[in-house]
């Protein structure tokens, strides 16, 4: 019976060494393939990265960015998050929206030293909705901005801040 054990051990050891080799064997053939270019970083970071729209000063400047014309307040979008903050670094925000055909969200905070945020894809079919976690450096209006059928639709809500965030 000891020896079913020593055996049963030995085996769990041997499979678990396995699979530490596949991993060793598939990170190093990774590795060269992005030494010898094969792989381009690129093609591992993000897709796209959109400068202008993280450089923008305004709502309108994102939205211009973006490559919208203008927005409209929307009751179709809404903006979740706390009254009152206790800490900017880490603030829960949620955005929702029912505009038919939504395809884009942003998070925008306008006294942000960078106005937007955050901003997210949303694929057709899926729900239109997105929780995440922002930083503020005092309190300030969040916008949540919305592409749906060619239109862009902002919501907003007052977020107060107690202790600040972006570097407070």
């Amino acid at each position: 019976m000891q020896q079913d054990r020593q055996f049963a051990l030995q085996q769990q050891n041997t499979s678990t060494d396995m699979t530490r080799r596949q991993v060793l064997r598939l990170s190093s053939v990774l590795g060269l393939a992005l030494a010898a270019g094969v792989i381009a970083p690129a093609e591992v970071s993000a897709a796209e990265w959109n400068g202008k729209a993280f450089e923008g000063k305004s709502l309108e400047e994102v939205v211009r960015a973006l490559g919208g014309a203008k927005f409209t307040l929307s009751d179709q979008v809404s903006v979740n998050g706390p009254d009152i903050a206790e800490n900017g670094a880490v603030v829960p925000v949620g955005v929702s929206s029912n505009a038919a055909n939504t395809e884009f969200i942003a998070i925008l905070v306008e006294k942000n030293p960078a106005l937007l945020s955050a901003g997210f894809h949303i694929p057709a079919g899926t729900e239109p909705s997105v929780n995440t976690r922002i930083k503020m450096g005092t309190s300030s209006q969040v916008h949540a901005l919305v592409k749906a059928n060619g239109q862009w639709l902002v919501a907003s809500k007052e977020i107060k801040v107690t202790l600040g965030g972006c570097g407070g």
